[in-house]
């Protein structure tokens, strides 16, 4: 067993546990946490998998007993099995500030990042008619955010193998010096998957358009914790999964924003039967259907889109809004950095996230030497959150079902952690 803090941290405990409990007891979005199937583990990964909703899994046997093991094929109709993934689309479209009808679910995130990023090239290179007739530059160039999500990058290198564009990785804070003329698209992450920092997605939207470039936001760890304002900001395209902050559930399927006036012109690498204009007209020639739909590939994954759709009647609770939610993030993670400040030895850990609101998603990432020892006494321990190599220890904060209280309890269980 780790040793106890010193008195002065014994003190430090009493009262930000005191606060603590009075901050949960003042919190309106605290019944919420009912409504998750938790135990008396500090659950801090929810940027990775969220928590089960507690009535997913009654929802998910009537899907499977009554509308597949009754109704059969028969539910793609009265089910609304075919409109599942436009109408569960529009149920997330609020939570990223977007109006109906632009948002498709399905696929996985990195399908829809090389549908979103191939579908950006062609675009540009329409505007210019590919330095022809047109009389524009050659958009033969992708810029993709080097500290991105590795599959991120893996995709990008693949579309622009497939386009015939160079692929130029930049941090964000470089994307714009490094927009020209030649650029064609530029795949960023809304927020870091290491350290947390959030980037600025109006102004760097406006950049890539003032040069006549697309831009793709990858939203997987922002959406459902904080507000993006996908409308507002005229982002061009946009990915995210759902199992995150949406908390659908492993593997849940990721979903495609298509801006309502580039739907016409959205071209996509994978024309699946379900995005045909007449999918049960099995015609040789491609088709495309008017609207997001364009976005849907093969045969939706029924069973998990349902579990999904469920999770997210969690949002219909009054009082519950994407505000409300960015709120209470900040107030967790702000109260999670005084209480490591206050129990963890000083130099132990260092805080990688930005202080700065303004630049924090909904984490908090704190280097340390023995990072994935530490993650591991951690979980031994009842604190889950979970480690990146090499170095960091990462703390997601879903404020739906996570209290004041867990964030004290998981700073005081790190400290004895580090001794």
């Amino acid at each position: 067993m780790s040793e106890p803090l010193d008195p002065a941290g014994e003190a430090a405990a009493v009262d930000l546990a005191g606060e603590a409990r009075r901050l949960d007891a003042a919190d309106a979005l605290a019944p919420l946490r009912e409504r998750f199937v938790l135990d008396d583990v500090t659950y801090l990964d929810g940027n990775s998998l969220g928590a089960l909703p507690a009535h997913v899994p009654a929802r998910v046997d009537d899907v499977v007993r009554r509308q597949w093991g009754e109704l059969r094929i028969r539910s793609w109709e009265e089910s609304g099995w075919w409109t599942a993934p436009e109408r569960i689309g529009d149920r997330i479209a609020p939570l990223v500030g977007a109006a109906a009808g632009q948002i498709v679910v399905g696929d996985s995130t990195s399908v829809n990042v090389f549908k979103a990023l191939v579908a950006a090239v062609r675009m540009a290179r329409e505007d210019v008619g590919d330095g022809g007739e047109g009389g524009g530059a050659v958009r033969d160039e992708i810029l993709v955010d080097a500290t991105t999500f590795p599959t991120d990058g893996y995709i990008a290198e693949s579309a622009a193998r497939m386009t015939g564009c160079a692929l130029r990785p930049v941090t964000p804070a470089e994307v714009p010096g490094a927009l020209g003329d030649r650029t064609a698209a530029v795949l960023l992450n809304h927020v870091d998957y290491r350290t947390g920092r959030l980037h600025d997605l109006p102004g760097l939207t406006r950049a890539v358009h003032a040069c006549g470039a697309y831009a793709v936001w990858d939203l997987c760890h922002s959406a459902g914790a904080l507000p993006v304002g996908l409308d507002e900001h005229g982002v061009d395209l946009a990915v995210g999964c759902t199992y995150k902050y949406l908390n659908g559930g492993p593997g849940s399927p990721a979903y495609l924003y298509v801006r309502r006036d580039l739907q016409p012109r959205f071209d996509s690498p994978l024309p699946g039967w379900n995005s045909h204009a007449e999918p049960f007209g099995m015609r040789s020639a491609y088709a495309p259907a008017s609207g997001a739909v364009r976005g849907r590939v093969g045969t939706p994954d029924i069973l998990s889109l349902l579990a999904l759709e469920a999770a997210l009647d969690v949002w219909d609770a009054d009082g519950v809004s994407v505000a409300a939610v960015r709120a209470k993030s900040l107030a967790l993670t702000d109260f999670f950095l005084r209480c490591v400040g206050a129990y963890v030895p000083a130099g132990r850990v260092e805080s990688v996230t930005p202080a700065a609101h303004a630049e924090r998603g909904s984490q908090v990432a704190l280097r340390c030497d023995d990072a994935g020892e530490v993650m591991k006494r951690l979980v031994e321990n009842g604190v889950v959150g979970d480690f990146r190599a090499p170095d960091v220890l990462r703390f997601g904060f879903t404020p739906l079902y996570v209290g004041f209280a867990d964030v004290e309890r998981a700073a005081r269980v790190l400290a004895r952690t580090l001794g």
